[in-house]
């Protein structure tokens, strides 16, 4: 089983990882822009999310392979390899394993510590969402908006809503196993696991999940990491500030 994708562009390969919940759609703007600057750009799915495949195994370790089984079969090397949040965990896992396949690391708003489980409530409102009843999206949304006060998130989150039929409406992500597996998004990257390559970790300014204390974890995993700090910016910082964060991975590459 392989990784669904969105390929575009030509020249160097640039790949990127959405984060958990979310899907390859919420890199088009951005790998779009990058696919014009001369990259070939690929958004993926990871497994159990987007239009990859569901399966019960979940974890950095099987996400990375994933990864590599990816390249292996479009015959990527020295790639760029970009994260956020959840697919920042995937990269890095990445990236100490197979760094001989890593041109450059872009690590976007998680660190290598372990983060206490916080999705609890985002997957209590998804499990609420009854689909024997439920016809529009925007009663979905309504039943959302009754767990998830903001309106950026509910957005988010009901992106992965499709037609599974005419008459019936469906999920992308598997929640069952995602939610079975919660503990997992959190983990730590492995005690001694480091990559020496250049590497660029980049923080939102509101969103409080790289701290300045986390830098010499960071650079003990990541000898060579610069970290940079996105304005105006929370846990979504692709979306909420492109411009600065397309420019501070442009400077970096």
């Amino acid at each position: 089983m392989t990784l669904h994708s969105q390929i575009l562009g030509k020249g160097q390969c640039f790949v990127i990882l959405h984060g958990f919940l979310g899907m390859s759609d919420n890199w088009k703007t951005l790998g779009t822009r990058w696919a014009e600057d001369g990259y070939e750009v690929h958004l993926l799915d990871q497994r159990n999310h987007g239009r990859s495949f569901h399966s019960d195994e979940f974890s950095y370790e099987v996400m990375a392979e994933d990864l590599k089984k990816y390249c292996e079969e479009h015959d990527l090397k020295d790639i760029i390899l970009l994260g956020h949040s959840m697919g920042g965990k995937v990269a890095m896992q990445f990236a100490v394993k197979y760094p001989e396949m890593v041109s450059k690391l872009i690590v976007a708003d998680i660190g290598p510590k372990a983060y206490p489980q916080h999705h609890q409530d985002i997957l209590k409102a998804l499990s609420m969402l009854d689909f024997s009843k439920i016809k529009s999206r925007g009663e979905a949304e309504d039943i959302l908006s009754e767990y998830i006060r903001d309106e950026g998130t509910r957005l988010f989150l009901l992106k992965n809503l499709y037609r599974k039929t005419k008459e019936e409406l469906a999920l992308r992500i598997n929640l069952p196993v995602l939610s079975e597996k919660i503990e997992e998004v959190g983990v730590a990257l492995s005690e001694g696991a480091v990559f020496k390559g250049d590497t660029l970790f980049l923080g939102g300014e509101k969103s409080g999940y790289i701290e300045p204390m986390d830098e010499l974890l960071i650079k003990k995993h990541f000898p060579k990491a610069t970290i940079q700090t996105i304005s105006k910016a929370g846990h979504w910082l692709q979306a909420e500030n492109p411009e600065e964060f397309y420019d501070n991975v442009m400077n970096f590459l």
